[in-house]
């Protein structure tokens, strides 16, 4: 076993790559009951002796390997599988888990993460370390892979997953809904939303669905209004839109803040106030859909390279629709966290920092003051390279720079040396 990357050490096994996810799911709302059958389609990377999965606190029944019985040891949230014989580098094999118990999120220094009961239903919000909550998994976000998800649960509820809906069959008083996701997904993009929801469509070109309930529906669309045009002005900007469609889902309850998965995004109700009051919000999670999650970091460390983007395409999208100018958001925003003590290192500003406001900001920053030292045509040229050749793959902070590097004849050391490594603000 290979230990995942420093800032979640405890996290995820680099001795295997997980090409697909079979997932089978029984979920019962009111006990919050999970029985799951998972099949890991798998490459071994080196020499295994042992599988390593992350998975939460559940009962597990049976493990097979390549149809076999395996031993296994569960604890401390890590499933240690030990088949009859080593698998060698590049071997492909299956493992196949029968698991069950009350999900509940995983611990962390921002809340619980992952499988999360709301009033009536269920939401997942896995990112960083929370996948591990419903389905044993390699939880570390450069090893993605395709799903299949079944999820039998009561017939009044709406179910919605990644990718597509491939199939509804109803049974008695149950319902079983079963999605295919074709593109590789990280663990923690992967979602399960279940819901008194109404499932409708929303104009464009790239098929867009809405799942709300039924009161907030009006209000919802209302506030998704200019999605589709966010969809067009994005497209032009980072490439095409990487995937087949784009679910928003609408919860009953209040949430903190909206949540981004492969092809997803979740909003609360307080986001969806019929006056379009958290229009950057929209702008935002579809921005994601380009980065993090089509372009997926490889490290934790450069959480930046998902959220200063997506911070930046508000602005480009304010720029585009009318608003303020990106140049009148930088401006404004530099100074506001000129005014702020202390500093951090943005390419790697520490486990606990992940989700810190000055990462989105100052990555946003970061992006605009390269918009100006390359020129607003390369640029923008390079963004769209950017999502091209690493489309559906994963990216480092360094490819970026690199990348960069081809736009200019100017050496950019200094420039990502002040704006990445560096504690200082730099000035804009």
């Amino acid at each position: 076993m290979t230990v995942g990357t420093r800032y979640f050490p405890e996290r995820g096994d680099q001795g295997y790559q997980v090409r697909h996810y079979d997932l089978a799911l029984d979920y019962r709302p009111v006990p919050n009951r999970l029985a799951g059958t998972a099949r890991l389609t798998a490459v071994a990377t080196e020499p295994l002796r042992q599988v390593v999965l992350d998975l939460g606190p559940f009962r597990v029944g049976n493990v097979l390997v390549d149809g076999a019985r395996a031993r296994f040891a569960h604890r401390g949230e890590k499933l240690r599988v030990t088949p009859a014989a080593w698998l060698p580098e590049g071997r492909t094999f299956t493992v196949e888990v029968g698991y069950a118990g009350n999900p509940r999120p995983v611990p962390s220094p921002w809340g619980g993460l992952g499988w999360e009961q709301l009033d009536d239903g269920v939401i997942v919000a896995s990112q960083p370390i929370g996948a591990s909550s419903w389905f044993p998994c390699n939880d570390r976000p450069s090893d993605k892979a395709s799903y299949d998800i079944a999820v039998t649960t009561a017939s009044p509820y709406t179910v919605v997953c990644n990718g597509s809906l491939v199939s509804t069959r109803r049974s008695g008083s149950r319902t079983t809904w079963f999605y295919r996701q074709a593109e590789p997904t990280a663990a923690y993009l992967a979602s399960v939303q279940i819901g008194r929801y109404e499932l409708a469509s929303l104009p464009g070109e790239v098929p867009q669905r809405l799942a709300a309930p039924a009161a907030l529906t009006a209000r919802a669309r209302h506030d998704l209004g200019r999605q589709d045009q966010m969809m067009r002005v994005f497209g032009d900007l980072f490439g095409p839109y990487p995937y087949p469609s784009y679910t928003v889902v609408v919860t009953e309850d209040e949430l903190e803040i909206p949540v981004e998965a492969q092809g997803m995004s979740v909003f609360g109700a307080n986001h969806m106030d019929g006056r379009r009051g958290s229009e950057r919000l929209v702008a935002h999670e579809l921005a994601h859909q380009w980065f993090g999650n089509s372009l997926t970091l490889a490290h934790w460390r450069d959480i930046w390279l998902h959220e200063g983007f997506a911070t930046y395409a508000e602005w480009l999208w304010s720029e585009a629709s009318g608003g303020e100018s990106a140049e009148a958001h930088a401006r404004r925003w530099h100074g506001r966290l000129a005014a702020r003590p202390g500093g951090f290192v943005l390419a790697d500003p520490g486990a606990k920092r992940l989700f810190d406001d000055r990462v989105y900001k100052r990555g946003a920053l970061t992006l605009h003051a390269l918009r100006r030292a390359l020129g607003g045509p390369a640029f923008m040229s390079m963004l769209r390279v950017w999502t091209d050749a690493y489309s559906h793959g994963v990216v480092t902070t360094g490819m970026l720079t690199d990348l960069a590097a081809r736009y200019t004849p100017e050496s950019l050391d200094e420039f990502f040396s002040a704006w990445l490594y560096s504690e200082a603000l730099p000035p804009l």
